[in-house]
């Protein structure tokens, strides 16, 4: 078993997937399944990183894409630190176990190709897939919607209901505002909009 784990092409695999669980764990916190896996296949890869002549300038290459990738979800408007993440793992991983020539990689280079592209596309589409839909105010925020400016589609009073934008939204007002005018949120109540009437100026 231990002798399998020598092989570099094995151990590349392992560290692919150590580092793929790992990402999506950050990008997907909770379920603890990732979270095992990631520690088992790096717990496996560092066995052979410590066991067969790596270049440890490709060990910090990879070490600085993790803080690029932190980074780019902690600022997801920049999709450069995505990119330089991306980059810093591709290059590290390939050139991190190597033959008796530093810059001869000792991964077969077509199956480094394959799994290197292959990640990369996933991990660019992916990453940018959940931290786009991370910034995307919920639907059901109620307290966004203070503000928010509609159009009674009813009589709105003790209730009654108005539009903002396509949706219908139950409502209620302080006093009697007429179907069609123009209407403002002003509060909440469980999933009811407080409303007040626009004055023409206003609208």
């Amino acid at each position: 078993m231990l002798d399998i784990l020598l092989n570099p092409d094995v151990a590349y695999l392992l560290l692919w997937a150590g580092i793929t669980m790992a990402l999506l764990a950050v990008l997907s916190p909770g379920t603890g399944i990732l979270e095992i896996g990631a520690l088992i296949c790096l717990g496996l890869a560092s066995y052979s990183i410590i066991n067969l002549p790596i270049n440890y300038w490709a060990l910090g290459i990879i070490l600085l894409g993790v803080v690029f990738f932190f980074l780019a979800v902690r600022y997801p408007k920049n999709w450069t630190f995505l990119a330089l993440a991306i980059a810093c793992l591709v290059v590290g991983s390939i050139f991190l176990f190597r033959e008796e020539n530093r810059w001869d990689p000792a991964v077969n280079p077509f199956l480094a190709f394959f799994v290197s592209g292959t990640s990369a596309a996933f991990f660019w589409f992916a990453t940018r897939k959940v931290l786009e839909a991370r910034s995307v105010r919920p639907v059901h925020d109620l307290e966004g919607l203070i503000g928010v400016e509609g159009e009674a589609k009813t009589t709105i009073h003790m209730d009654g209901s108005m539009q903002i934008e396509s949706e219908l939204w139950s409502a209620t007002s302080e006093e009697v505002i007429p179907r069609g005018s123009k209407v403002r949120v002003i509060d909440r109540d469980g999933f009811t909009l407080v409303v007040e009437r626009m004055d023409e100026d206003e609208s």
